[in-house]
């Protein structure tokens, strides 16, 4: 099975082109948000330097959400494009599954993006069998901290927007959370999205795939704002 795997959904920029769970080639770069000029480029180079075409793919997988709202589009409009002109088969994948798998430790591996006003992208996975024990969503960061204050399971956040709230996650989780140093770790890889797509069922209609932003709307956002601040 060859499968190209894109993943534009936060400031990392990661493709991989993997054939039978063998990593041909990958990039996995940051990037200062320009995925729309950087990602056919990139496309276009792996496929050369492996000595493969496009035509020749098995399968199409990309980071579905949440992350960036301009980061999401990009590669679902590239993949769904790609997948439509060479008539393959789409997987989506939720970004924040693909972060979580970078850790394989029985433990709560919990990927995060910051959603501004104190609200973060989140999900929260068992490590050893990567089973979800949260859903991926838009959450306050405050309760959600506050939920797995509960458990006594040990904990690995991971993501680069984590730095920004770790002073809080370590108040609130106190030794239940482990830091995780390793930058590579905190990336996203296209690999691994491109060997998770294997366990998932291809789209029915590239037309009708949509990303899954996750985002509570406004009107939700500010009254669960607005109860916070009443201290409800």
């Amino acid at each position: 099975m060859f499968v190209l795997a894109i993943d534009t959904s936060n400031t990392t920029l990661s493709v991989a082109l993997v054939e039978n769970n063998e990593i041909l080639i990958e990039v996995v770069e940051a990037t200062k948000n320009d995925h729309s000029k950087r990602l056919m480029p990139t496309i276009e180079a792996l496929f050369k330097k492996v000595n493969r075409t496009p035509k020749e793919l098995d399968l199409i997988a990309v980071a579905e959400g949440p992350g960036s709202y301009t980061g999401v589009r990009i590669g679902v409009t590239v993949a769904k494009t790609l997948a439509w002109t060479l008539n393959k088969p789409l997987v989506g994948v939720s970004s924040l599954e693909i972060l979580a798998r970078n850790i394989k430790e029985d433990a709560y591996i919990i990927p995060l993006f910051d959603a501004r006003r104190q609200t973060v992208f989140a999900g929260v996975y068992e490590g050893a069998s990567s089973n979800v024990v949260i859903s991926d969503g838009h959450y306050e960061l405050q309760g959600l901290l506050d939920n797995l204050s509960k458990s006594e399971k040990k904990m690995y956040f991971l993501g680069n927007d984590v730095a920004r709230y770790w002073d809080l996650i370590e108040s609130v989780l106190g030794d239940k959370v482990i830091k995780v140093e390793d930058e590579n770790l905190n990336m996203p890889h296209a690999s691994v999205l491109a060997n998770l797509a294997l366990e998932k069922t291809p789209v029915d209609n590239v037309h009708h795939f949509t990303p899954k932003y996750h985002r509570l709307p406004e009107a939700e956002m500010n009254w669960m704002l607005e109860q916070k601040n009443k201290g409800l």
